[in-house]
């Protein structure tokens, strides 16, 4: 692998940049970031990528198939953006894959989901071991079918040890819901006098969230044009970048990805300040 910051042909990059590249590379040596997007430099890559993946049942309606043939086509996507995101040595990849909300659908479109979900968890096992991803669920899990949960705890043990990125679900997700459920284990804390009342700030507060050691979403991508957040990770992007675009899900593929990136590092992050402020690592 050519050193740090010398690829030929590529702009030298700043203290800065070098910095990030090696935060990367020492986290997953697979990653080929300058290769991928050489005008990317890769302190702007973003560390986690949150993604509310709209538009499957418009998909298959546009082409006169069932709905669930969308939602099989949008698996497809989910690879071809984890791909990338490996590429790129995005650390987290977050998607809203089922939301509270959407248990008011059809009983055999739920069914169906749920089923596509086992599979996904089956068929995609091997790849995240082979490619040390570790796999994470956000979301209630009572409610959820009980094979479903079996399948889930098996699979984030698997992968709990690997190091190069996290592919995360919020499957029975709502975020007013999972803010609750901090509000309430906060309570519960300070009943059992374990906390004052006096201590509870941000921080505090924040690791009563589903995944508190996950870093905050830096890029919040919605496919099919949508403008809305639907209650996703309302606390988590309070400074999160929003990309949008028209594409329908199953249409969303490595180049979309890589452009949303793209974008995403021209942006200005100012975080209340004045300065622009990179990603952080």
């Amino acid at each position: 692998m050519t050193a740090v910051g010398k690829h030929p042909g590529l702009t030298p990059l700043s203290e800065a940049g070098e910095a990030a590249l090696r935060a990367i590379l020492s986290r997953n040596p697979g990653a080929k970031p300058r290769d991928v997007l050489p005008d990317v430099s890769p302190e702007r890559i973003p560390r986690h990528v949150a993604i509310i993946m709209d538009g499957n049942g418009r998909w298959a309606k546009s082409r006169g198939l069932a709905r669930m043939m969308g939602h099989r086509a949008g698996a497809k996507s989910v690879r071809a953006v984890m791909e990338a995101a490996g590429d790129l040595g995005i650390e987290v990849v977050t998607l809203y894959s089922f939301s509270m909300d959407n248990w008011k659908r059809p009983e055999d479109e739920v069914r169906a989901l749920m089923e596509l979900y086992l599979e996904y968890m089956a068929v995609e096992r091997q790849t995240l071991l082979e490619n040390k991803v570790r796999f994470r669920q956000i979301g209630r899990r009572e409610g959820l079918p009980e094979i479903i949960q079996r399948g889930v705890e098996m699979l984030e043990a698997e992968t709990a040890v690997n190091t190069r990125g996290t592919l995360c679900l919020a499957v029975n997700y709502g975020s007013r819901a999972e803010i609750v459920d901090a509000a309430k284990d906060l309570a519960q804390r300070v009943k059992r006098g374990e906390l004052d009342v006096s201590q509870i700030d941000e921080s505090t507060f924040a690791q009563g969230l589903y995944a508190p050691d996950l870093p905050d979403p830096d890029l919040l991508i919605r496919t099919a044009g949508e403008m809305r957040i639907s209650n996703y990770l309302l606390w988590q992007i309070s400074y999160s970048e929003l990309h949008v675009t028209q594409t329908l899900w199953p249409d969303f593929g490595r180049e979309q990805f890589l452009d949303a990136v793209r974008e995403y590092a021209r942006r200005s992050r100012r975080f209340g300040g004045l300065s622009d402020t990179p990603t952080a690592r």
